[in-house]
């Protein structure tokens, strides 16, 4: 397969003990290059970096080859999207240290200085900028910027460099990290290396963000911002400089002003300064300060945690003699809580008999509650599927691309939880996207997550309750209110709109039919009393529409 540079071929190969390996054949003239090349990842392999292991170079028909080991794991482009941001983030910060170990390898002595180099790519790009006809959107800030500060390339250290550093030249194999894709390695300001960030952030800010602190480990200084915005901006305008350019010359530099405020600001908009990160059994979290769960140890391993809610809870995934559970812990200092642990803690108390009550019907199993670790936890089975709500881009984007078959089955089976919860005389609050699970192998549906269900009679005694604007029905916004079944019919019109529509209440985005886009159309109704008035009623004419 062709691979990299248009003039290098690489290929998978297996020896005859079933070892794989990696195989890249250059061309003879790059030979002296890839000398150098492989003898710096054998340095970084010998003092530890984690990288692709170099394991023979020599000479062959169409030139010269380098075989080095094979890594089966994902690379880190890929990998980012299904991963939580605390395990993003986690995730550059050990890139930053990887990067930071490669830049401290030995160098040749006498290294030529490296500013008049840049220097004469910045006078060539300057002097193009100044011939060209076209008035480039963005280009005089660019321009500017680069002008006012390449006198901060004057005694940059040489050091070796990566070359093409960036989520496309990292694989994670179990966990852990290793760069790839030593091609364009050479010798220059170690800085330099951060230049592919536009491609990074693009993937994922959290992991940009941790690889500038897993580098600087100190603080990052306001220089390496300067240096950082100066390279960037190079990159940008030579990008809008391009001929042939198909447009992404022109995105990156939008994107390049935009983080920099138009050159205004060194520091980009995406950067932040980091959380609190803690681990448990390998597995990165973040909170606001330090927390103790080391008693999470006597509900066997922890597998996963979800550490996004901003209810004040922190969830984990725990396998204990082969039996999974999900706890469900409020206590905790949990980074995306405004409010004290105290409100948390008798929030998800209130939550019990809501889970007691409404068990069966596609309800998580729960197993017990119980005080500890200086906490309140519920303990339920774990249940087997990837989440509908938007917060989980990868497995929502897999949900929504199900036959509709499948969603219909799906939305069956929230009407039936829906009437189920009538049934035990509750109303549904805060149930949206994000309390549905689906399993894509069993084809189950599971709910989860119903903590603010409220018994009735119930009315609105908060002004704008818990939940997502998709799923709230107008009372659930008005102080006061009843809350009543046909809320709970209002929460069923908006998952219909949700599963067919692409959350989209327009009839042209409705692929099902005129009759189930009135039945969810009426359920969705502003008056309560224009709803139909019961989610059995709501059923059976949107059941009648596909007979």
């Amino acid at each position: 397969m062709q691979s990299g540079r248009s003039c290098q071929t690489a290929y998978r190969v297996t020896s005859r003990e079933g070892v794989r390996y990696f195989l890249r054949i250059m061309p003879e003239e790059e030979s002296a290059g890839c000398r150098e090349r492989f003898r710096m990842q054998k340095a970084a392999a010998a003092s530890g970096v984690p990288v692709c292991q170099p394991v023979e170079m020599g000479e062959c028909e169409e030139g010269v080859y380098i075989l080095q080991s094979w890594i089966e794991g994902e690379k880190v482009e890929t990998a980012l999207p299904s991963l939580s941001d605390a395990e993003q983030y986690a995730c550059g910060l050990e890139a930053g240290r990887i990067l930071k170990a490669l830049h401290a390898l030995p160098v040749p002595e006498d290294m030529p200085d490296g500013e008049a180099r840049w220097n004469a790519r910045i006078d060539r790009l300057l002097e193009a900028c100044r011939g060209c006809p076209a008035r480039l959107e963005g280009a005089e800030q660019l321009f500017t910027y680069i002008e006012a500060n390449r006198s901060l390339l004057k005694g940059r250290p040489r050091r070796f460099q990566h070359g093409a550093y960036h989520t496309g030249s990292l694989m994670l194999e179990n966990g852990r990290l290793a760069a790839v894709g030593f091609e364009r390695c050479g010798y220059g300001d170690p800085w330099e290396d951060f230049g592919c960030m536009a491609r990074i952030v693009k993937v994922s800010p959290r992991f940009a963000s941790g690889l500038v602190n897993g580098y600087f480990t100190n603080g990052v200084p306001l220089l390496f911002w300067k240096l950082l915005a100066l390279y960037s901006a190079y990159r940008a305008l030579s990008g809008l400089l391009q001929p042939l350019s198909s447009g992404g010359g022109a995105a990156e530099a939008a994107d390049i002003l935009g983080w920099h405020d138009g050159m205004r600001s060194p520091i980009p908009s995406w950067y932040f300064k980091g959380y609190y990160l803690q681990t448990i059994d390998g597995r990165p979290y973040k909170l606001k300060a330090p927390f103790d769960f080391s008693f999470l140890a006597s509900y066997g391993r922890v597998f996963k945690v979800f550490d996004d809610q901003d209810s004040g809870n922190i969830c984990f995934g725990t396998e204990r003699e082969g039996q999974r559970y999900f706890i469900k812990f409020a206590g905790a200092p949990t980074e995306a809580y405004d409010g004290t642990a105290e409100d948390a803690v008798r929030r998800l108390k209130a939550a019990l008999p809501v889970y007691r009550d409404l068990s069966g019907s596609g309800l998580e199993q729960f197993v017990q509650a119980e005080e500890t670790g200086g906490g309140y936890a519920l303990i339920f089975r774990w249940a087997q599927g990837s989440c509908m709500g938007r917060a989980y881009p990868a497995a929502h984007r897999r949900f929504m691309s199900l036959p509709v078959k499948a969603r219909l089955k799906v939305f069956r089976d929230i009407l039936v939880f829906l009437e189920h919860v009538h049934a035990c005389g509750y109303v549904a609050v805060d149930f949206y996207d994000g309390s549905i699970l689906y399993d894509f192998e069993t084809e189950k549906t599971t709910v989860c997550d119903i903590d603010f269900f409220r018994k009735k009679p119930c009315i609105n005694d908060m002004g704008r309750m818990w939940g997502s604007g998709r799923f709230m029905s107008p009372e659930e916004y008005r102080l006061g209110a009843e809350l009543n079944e046909r809320t709970n019919v209002y929460t069923a019109g908006a998952f219909a709109f949700a599963l067919f529509g692409g959350y989209s209440r327009s009839r042209d985005r409705w692929p099902l039919g005129e009759a189930s886009y009135q039945a969810a159309a009426k359920a969705t109704a502003e008056d309560p009393g224009g709803r139909q008035p019961s989610i059995r009623q709501f059923r059976k004419e949107w059941e009648k529409a596909f007979r």
